[in-house]
């Protein structure tokens, strides 16, 4: 159980740092004077929230183990 936790608790972190890696490299993107290509910026942003609600499920999942 504790063992489980702390994988949990490892993806999570990953999860994060990739997550936060993503939302600067669009910002950085947006930003920047060379034309953005639309297709790649699409599927970094369908990542992006795909990355979110993983994390929101680990969250949400740890926390059961909590309260449990």
């Amino acid at each position: 159980m504790q063992e489980d936790q702390e994988e949990l608790q490892l993806k999570l972190s990953e999860y994060r740092n990739e997550h936060q890696a993503l939302d600067d490299l669009i910002h950085k993107s947006l930003k920047s004077d060379v034309p953005v290509n639309l297709l790649s910026m699409q599927q970094l942003k369908k990542k992006k929230l795909w990355l979110k609600d993983v994390i929101r499920k680990i969250e949400s999942d740890l926390i059961d183990d909590i309260i449990a």
